[in-house]
């Protein structure tokens, strides 16, 4: 099946629940109030957080299936039974948890309108159901994936999300605000992906293979899955704690000027997010020289996608964070903000070739030295960013956050003993670093903005084509055939 159009699944699937949000948040805000958006806002982020009680065995799941590949169904059947089953204790586990931290977190520390506490109350226990389901769909989804379903479960994904953002906007509109309401709106988006998800894997692995409880995959699927899990506890950290040390040691304001870039240059993740969720059930089930192949060519096409890309969002970040958010930040304030963006860029640009070997690492079932390697960052970067944070304020994080991302992928690629593509990154990176310094010394529209903009864009494209693996330029010049046909047959 073809890896870029799996790819462009991923992509649509992630880019459309960003759209969802910026159309339906307004809505919402209107008809139910920011005091019950803060409240439901809260609630989803502990429902997200707590579906780490699947310990990683989505992921673990999707490896296995995918390894294997020329297995039996039955093999396969069996692996998804065990998965299934385990998730669904777990998930129960993790509603019992998050029932009494719930009621304790809402009823004794969770600032709001006292009359709106017994509300939230009384929908804690449909926050808590929801545990299971999130789970559970974990599972199904990483087995889908596991036999590369792409365009079935980002169908899925996208549709639940849809459901999800809707479902409680209609119920606040039509017949309530309550909480509850909304809830269990919300849970019953979850509900409908769930049954759809569950027919799928039904036709795929169920067919003529009765349950059956297999120990020993339980125990292979958790030993992968925990450290997944490490991975998901600790992974976070090392993306938020700069936002928390900010506010600790600079102040609120500054926070606010670091976390408006930090979301626009996060969104560039979305491309290599895509591309290795396409990617990791070919490399589970490759051999190690076919996993190194597919790695190098994998990083190669990554370049040439987001080298032009970041470029593009360092010129034009300044320009629309002063259209976009100046009159609230200051000019001031604006242009330093627009420079811990473009550093930032920088970072997820270097953080896009790391994926690679993550995943790598992961197809492998080595998940453990992707965490080991997590862990080992830790209290280094923690003390760089605070020296940097008193040195040189929010840009110093930013700094300190874009060489943790640069050590994070040298790390990565020799565990996973990647080939580091030494010449188109140096080539690509030096691209970037003169497109930051004409961005920052030259008036936006200026003829030294406009020349250097478009000299570098054509020299970035140009060289991006030279680096492109011989099947993407292939692919890309068939499309490209394709849609000028299209055209010249419209005219």
């Amino acid at each position: 099946m073809s890896l870029s159009r799996h790819t462009t699944y991923n992509l649509v699937g992630a880019i459309i629940p960003v759209i969802l949000a910026l159309v339906t948040v307004p809505a919402y805000l209107l008809i139910i109030g920011p005091d019950r958006f803060g409240v439901l806002s809260i609630a989803w982020i502990l429902l997200g957080y707590f579906g780490l009680f699947d310990l990683g065995l989505g992921r673990a799941t999707a490896q296995r299936i995918a390894a294997y590949r020329d297995k039996s169904h039955r093999e396969r059947a069996d692996v998804f039974w065990a998965a299934l089953s385990v998730n669904v204790g777990l998930g129960v586990i993790g509603a019992l948890i998050l029932w009494p931290v719930s009621w304790y977190f809402f009823g004794h520390h969770f600032k709001m309108d006292e009359a709106l506490r017994p509300e939230v109350m009384m929908a804690v226990p449909l926050l808590s159901l929801s545990v299971p389901v999130a789970t559970s769909t974990g599972v199904m989804m990483g087995a889908l994936q596991g036999r590369e379903r792409f365009l079935e479960t980002n169908m899925v994904s996208v549709t639940s999300t849809t459901l999800f953002q809707i479902f409680p906007l209609l119920c606040a509109w039509l017949i309530s605000p309550n909480l509850s309401g909304l809830l269990v709106a919300s849970l019953s988006a979850r509900i409908i992906a769930l049954v759809v998800l569950w027919r799928k894997c039904h036709q795929e692995f169920l067919v003529g293979a009765p349950f059956v409880f297999d120990r020993a995959q339980v125990k292979s699927l958790l030993s992968f899955g925990v450290w997944v899990t490490v991975t998901s506890l600790f992974g976070p950290l090392l993306v938020i704690v700069d936002r928390f040390a900010i506010g600790a040691v600079i102040g609120a304001l500054a926070v606010t000027l670091y976390t408006v870039p930090f979301q626009l240059s996060q969104r560039l993740t979305m491309l290599p997010n895509a591309l290795v969720t396409a990617l990791f059930p070919k490399l589970s089930a490759a051999a190690d020289d076919s996993q190194r192949t597919l790695a190098t060519r994998a990083t190669d096409t990554l370049i040439a996608a987001m080298t032009p890309m970041v470029l593009g969002f360092i010129f034009i970040l300044s320009p629309f964070l002063q259209l976009w958010v100046g009159h609230s930040l200051g000019t001031a304030g604006t242009a330093q903000a627009a420079i811990v963006g473009k550093i930032i860029a920088l970072a997820f640009w270097v953080n896009a070739f790391a994926i690679v070997p993550y995943a790598t690492l992961q197809a492998r079932g080595r998940p453990d030295l992707v965490s080991k390697i997590l862990l080992l960052q830790i209290p280094f970067y923690l003390a760089a960013l605070w020296f940097a944070m008193i040195e040189w304020g929010i840009v110093g994080a930013a700094v300190a956050f874009a060489v943790r991302c640069g050590i994070d992928f040298l790390l990565l690629s020799r565990a996973s003993d990647s080939r580091v593509e030494i010449v188109p990154i140096s080539v690509s990176l030096t691209l970037l670093m003169i497109g930051f310094f004409a961005s920052e010394h030259f008036a936006f529209l200026s003829w030294q903005w406009l020349a250097s903009g478009l000299v570098l864009a054509c020299v970035s494209m140009l060289y991006a084509w030279k680096i492109l693996p011989d099947n993407v330029r292939e692919l890309a010049l068939g499309l490209s055939r394709k849609l000028s046909g299209k055209a010249g047959f419209s005219r």
